[in-house]
């Protein structure tokens, strides 16, 4: 799905979180999910070098639960940056609790519930088409991702 905003054009894809890995020739240098944890692999599109710079990469893990539909939920999950070691790739394991914390708003009686996507802490990366973003989460854990992309003029401040 792609959205164009004012000043900013943002691709956000949801659905499958993890795309057919095996066409990447890169991903053979990163190790399987260990028990209990999922890799999860995200192959971005093709961009030459020089438009790579215009485009980011926010990440978003979560899972799809059952909420009361009227309070804000997030879960105190978060990605965190690691280096594979021999090759300098960058890889992400989620940290933190996939408990969900929620707001206190009063829920009327018979209210039904509701199933949405919880998210945790987003993180924003660069965009690097030449290599899989590739995420290690406990299993049942969802990575979801958009794609942001700056237009090609600058702005100039005002001096004043």
């Amino acid at each position: 799905m792609s959205r164009v905003l004012t000043g900013i054009s943002l691709i956000v894809v949801f659905g499958a979180s993890v795309l057919v890995a095996a066409e990447h020739k890169e991903l053979k240098n990163y190790p399987e999910a260990k028990e209990g944890m999922e890799r999860h692999v995200i192959i971005l599109p093709h961009k030459e070098r020089g438009e790579e710079g215009a485009f980011k990469v926010e990440l978003l893990p979560g899972k799809t639960m059952l909420t009361d539909g009227v309070n804000q939920a997030r879960l105190g999950c978060s990605l965190e940056r690691q280096t594979l070691k021999g090759w300098g790739y960058t890889y992400f394991d989620l940290t933190g609790s996939m408990m969900a914390a929620s707001t206190l708003i009063g829920v009327p009686p018979g209210t039904e519930k509701v199933e949405r996507f919880v998210g945790g802490q987003p993180l924003l990366t660069n965009y690097n088409s030449r290599l899989p973003i590739v995420i290690y989460a406990p299993a049942g854990c969802e990575i979801r991702y958009r794609i942001w992309t700056a237009p090609q003029a600058w702005e100039s401040s005002e001096k004043k």
